[in-house]
């Protein structure tokens, strides 16, 4: 086998779900900070924030998932059978969420049942993704190639802590999104929303990178031995420093730079995952060469992914220069 092509496959896969937590993660964001406001005209200019773009980010997830299907097949095999509780459940949630963003509009009678299918959603959905990417970062037990344990192995304390830590995170995405998007009273909010989000989203980067290490020996090796260490302490050391920077722009009123600071921390930590767990696709026993499909497939679908990803990329920069600028009161896409 090729020994590149699982390795480009991992990359592009690994580049959809960088692409999906980003991106959906701000409307995500949105509707986890819905309930702070009473005000439904607000809540209106925020839904608009997002309207051209909430149900375009979700390509990035079927991508990943789609390409997982077919590049790593074994590795699908696995994860799906140890993780279908969280992932119907994360289905669900975004199903709901995105009923809601529609029917909210025209119902106008039942639109606070619609707020709350909104918000619900949102966070079930990202609860649910936190729970599979700890159920994954502690491992999944595998014999013969096959999923081994049981139906519930995922529910963990750990797992359950990555679940509330993806909520801090898509809520800083969102409150640094509205600051951007926004002003006046709607912004201002954020700003303080976006500091709590903050320091809670430090403080679960933080368990999770002591945690780790204590939980998996191999994770330890990987960033405490001689001499990786010596390579990779600048990485939680630039973290700290983006995290002062994000706090700074924050109080500083900058408008910008805060949420793309947001978009570095949360990179920042996806990258420190990575470190952690790379070759793995299934930690701690499959790699990405052990799970792969065949080289023929492989080839295959990536000469259809090289004319496709271009144009997904083109017009998702369309769109969002198409809908730059701040959204005002009144103003609106949907």
């Amino acid at each position: 086998m090729e020994w590149y092509l699982p390795v480009i496959w991992a990359a592009l896969i690994g580049t959809a779900v960088a692409m999906y937590v980003i991106l959906d993660g701000f409307d995500l964001g949105i509707a986890i900070l819905f309930p702070f406001t009473k005000n439904e005209r607000e809540r209106d200019q925020m839904m608009n924030t997002v309207a051209p773009f909430w149900d375009g980010n979700e390509t990035w997830l079927i991508l990943g998932g789609g390409g997982l299907w077919v590049a790593f097949p074994q590795a699908y095999a696995v994860i799906m059978p140890a993780f279908y509780i969280p992932v119907i459940l994360m289905l669900l949630g975004l199903i709901l969420r995105g009923v809601a963003f529609e029917f909210r509009w025209i119902g106008r009678s039942s639109k606070v049942y619609w707020n709350y299918a909104f918000t619900w959603g949102s966070i079930l959905a990202a609860f649910a993704q936190g729970v599979i990417l700890g159920g994954l970062i502690q491992g999944v037990t595998v014999r013969n190639g096959q999923f081994a344990g049981g139906s519930f192995d995922w529910a963990t304390p750990f797992a359950f802590m990555c679940g509330l830590a993806i909520i801090a995170g898509y809520a800083l995405l969102g409150a640094t999104w509205l600051i951007m998007k926004t002003e006046k009273k709607i912004a201002e909010r954020a700003r303080e929303q976006a500091k709590y989000a903050l320091v809670a989203v430090l403080i679960f980067m933080g368990i999770v990178s002591l945690w780790t290490p204590a939980m998996s020996p191999r994770i330890a090796d990987r960033w405490f031995s001689i001499p990786n260490i010596l390579y990779l302490w600048p990485i939680p050391a630039i973290t700290l420093l983006v995290a002062v920077a994000c706090w700074v722009w924050i109080d500083s009123k900058r408008e910008y730079a805060p949420f793309f600071s947001s978009i570095v921390l949360f990179l920042l930590g996806y990258l420190g995952i990575v470190i952690s767990n790379f070759p793995y696709l299934v930690p701690p026993s499959l790699t990405v060469w052990q799970t792969a499909a065949v080289p023929a497939s492989q080839v295959f679908m990536l000469i259809g992914t090289v004319f496709l990803l271009p144009i997904i990329l083109g017009y998702v920069a369309f769109v969002y220069w198409a809908f730059r600028g701040k959204v005002r009161e009144g103003e609106g896409y949907h």
